[in-house]
């Protein structure tokens, strides 16, 4: 089973409802270049240009590790990694699951992905003035939780860690990526968790990736904010635990 950290975060994001599965998985926890303890050296902007890239660094993993009918589980951005990968390496992932997916954050005519261009350009260009400042304000909102103030301040902290330049192209690549076609093609099994109150990934869009997705159950959590794996642990592996 291996388990994939969102935008700002790493591995260690996973920790808890990893450690739950290990009796029964190997399981893999893994930083993606630019994030936590990786090569930073090996990070070019031009290469991670896409979320194409990411995935194929999945694969490469997965390959390394002679993965076969693997479970992946992706939050957020990597929940479209992870789509992408399935299709790209056929046999090596059986499930996916996805925490928090959204194949589309700019809203467009049909489809409500919770952020106008403008709105995006506005917290792009946000993040490129002051990344501090960038990374208090967003924390905050994405986990939600108010009464769990520590948790806001942990994926503050990661987001701080997180190169200033590096933060700024995967950004741009996360909420400009435009994934709603790839859908269709995901022919693996598929669980969406979808929280309640998520203002990076609202409720439509989790209903919009279970429509588009030829072989998916749809989970609502109980869970809010955009981190249920740190907000509501016990949930999300519950959730997955009952999936497969």
């Amino acid at each position: 089973m291996m388990f994939a950290h969102g935008f700002g975060c790493d591995q260690t994001m996973w920790e808890t409802v990893a450690r739950d599965f290990e009796q029964d998985f190997r399981v893999v926890l893994f930083d993606y270049v630019g994030h936590g303890k990786s090569d930073l050296a090996a990070y070019a902007a031009e290469r991670y240009s896409s979320l194409e890239s990411y995935a194929d660094d999945v694969v490469e993993i997965g390959q390394a590790l002679d993965l076969q009918d693997a479970v992946f589980v992706g939050h957020s951005v990597s929940a479209m990694i992870g789509a992408l990968a399935t299709s790209k390496a056929p046999g090596m992932f059986s499930d996916l699951i996805m925490v928090g997916p959204s194949p589309c954050y700019v809203d467009a005519e049909g489809y409500r992905g919770g952020f106008t261009k403008a709105q995006v350009d506005e917290l792009l260009e946000f993040l490129a003035d002051n990344h501090l400042g960038w990374s208090a304000a967003m924390a905050a909102s994405m986990m939600g939780n108010p009464e769990q103030p520590e948790l806001g301040e942990r994926l503050e902290n990661s987001f701080c860690r997180t190169d200033p330049e590096i933060a700024r192209d995967f950004a741009r690549v996360t909420f400009l990526s435009d994934n709603r076609d790839d859908l269709p093609a995901v022919s693996v099994r598929t669980l969406v968790l979808q929280c309640r109150d998520d203002i990076i990934a609202p409720v439509e869009v989790g209903e919009y990736v279970h429509a588009k997705l030829p072989n998916s159950d749809y989970r609502l959590l109980d869970a809010t904010g955009h981190c249920p794996h740190l907000s509501a642990p016990d949930e999300v592996t519950a959730a997955i635990r009952s999936f497969v």
